[in-house]
C-alpha cells in the first residue's frame, strides 16, 4: 500500500460519475411514473456537471478522458433522461410521432456533444458556447415538466407548448446560435463578487418560496435571451466580436 497514490483526476471524474448516476435514478423514477423525483434527479445530475469542470481546473487534472467521459455522462443524463421522461409524460399518446419527438433530446444532444469535443482547442480553457448546451435544454424541458404538471397525474396543460420546446431546444442545441459560458466569479472586482452574490441570493429565496416554480422561466429567458441577441447582431449588422466587453475586471 506504500506506492499507491491516488489521481488528483478522481475528484472531478467522482462528480462525473455522480452526475451520470443521477441520469440513471431519473429514468428510473420516471419508468416507474414518479415524475417530480424524474425531474429532481435531472437538476442534481446539471449540479454535479457544473462542478466536474470546475474541480478539474482547480486540481489542474483537466484531460481529454475528463472530456469523453463528462461528454457520455451528459448523453444520458440530459439527452435519454429528458427524452424518456417527456415521453413517459405525455408524448406516448403519439406513438411512433411521440416516439420520434421524444428523442429529439437525445439524438440533437448527441450531435451537440460530438460538435463541442471535435472543436475543443484548449481543454483548460471554458470559451463561449456555439450552440445552446445540452444542460440547459435538459433543465428547460425537464422544469417545464415540473412546473405544468404537479398535478399527481402530471398531465401537461398544452401537448402544442411542450412540442414546440422540444423543437427548439433541439434545433438551438445544432445551431450556431451562441451562449456564454460561466463567467470566472473569482476573477471579478469585490463589488462584483458581492453583487453577484446578493443575486443569487435572491434567486434561491424566490425559488424557495414559489416552491421552485421560477425554473422554468430563468431557463426559457437564457434560451430565448441567445435567439434575441443573435437576431439584434442580425438585424444591425454587428458581429458578435467587434463588441467586447472589457476584460479588466480585476
Amino acid at each position: 500500500m506504500k506506492n499507491f497514490t491516488l489521481s488528483k483526476a478522481v475528484i472531478p471524474n467522482s462528480f462525473t460519475a455522480l452526475n451520470v448516476f443521477c441520469g440513471f435514478l431519473s429514468l428510473i423514477f420516471a419508468s416507474k411514473a414518479q415524475y417530480e423525483l424524474a425531474v429532481i434527479a435531472i437538476i442534481a445530475a446539471a449540479f454535479f456537471d457544473l462542478f466536474d469542470g470546475m474541480l478539474a481546473r482547480m486540481v489542474k487534472s483537466s484531460s481529454d478522458f475528463g472530456v469523453q467521459l463528462d461528454s457520455l455522462s451528459d448523453v444520458v443524463s440530459f439527452g435519454a433522461a429528458p427524452s424518456f421522461l417527456i415521453y413517459q409524460v405525455e408524448l406516448y399518446k403519439y406513438d411512433v410521432i411521440g416516439i420520434i419527438l421524444s428523442s429529439l433530446p437525445l439524438v440533437f444532444g448527441a450531435f451537440r456533444l460530438a460538435r463541442f469535443n471535435s472543436q475543443i482547442e484548449d481543454i483548460n480553457v471554458k470559451a463561449d458556447f456555439k450552440g445552446l448546451p445540452i444542460p440547459v435544454a435538459a433543465l428547460t424541458i425537464a422544469t417545464y415538466v415540473y412546473n405544468f404538471g404537479k398535478t399527481g397525474d402530471m398531465v401537461m396543460h398544452n401537448t402544442y407548448f411542450l412540442v414546440a420546446l422540444v423543437l427548439l431546444v433541439s434545433f438551438l442545441m445544432v445551431s450556431t446560435v451562441k451562449y456564454n459560458a460561466l463567467p470566472k466569479i473569482f476573477k471579478f472586482k469585490l463589488v462584483y463578487k458581492i453583487l453577484v452574490m446578493i443575486l443569487i441570493a435572491v434567486a434561491i429565496t424566490a425559488l424557495y418560496l414559489t416552491n421552485g416554480d421560477l425554473l422554468f422561466f430563468f431557463f426559457i429567458s437564457l434560451v430565448l435571451f441567445g435567439i434575441f441577441r443573435a437576431i439584434f447582431y442580425k438585424i444591425s449588422n454587428t458581429k458578435e466580436d467587434d463588441i467586447k466587453i472589457s476584460e479588466e475586471i480585476n
